[in-house]
């Protein structure tokens, strides 16, 4: 059986939404899809936890499919 490699240029490219505002605060690149209990530092430094992940259906002819979290900031 062979190995399977692990893909860089398979990452994830997701949008991270304001649960407050429902506007989008920043795009973020992942290895792989997200756990939903992820932490990470936003642009602006603040540390957050996302919600669950929103994955759409690709646009017709596309393979990539819209990835949304949803975090909550403090500030």
């Amino acid at each position: 059986m062979a190995s399977r490699r692990y893909r860089g240029d398979m990452s994830i490219i997701a949008t991270i939404m304001n649960s407050a505002t429902g506007q989008p605060i920043q795009k973020m690149t992942f290895g792989r899809m997200p756990k939903p209990w992820v932490t990470f530092n936003l642009e602006t430094g603040e540390r957050v936890t996302a919600d669950p992940a929103h994955v759409g259906q690709p646009a017709p002819g596309t393979f990539a499919a819209p990835v949304e979290l949803w975090v909550t900031p403090k500030g």
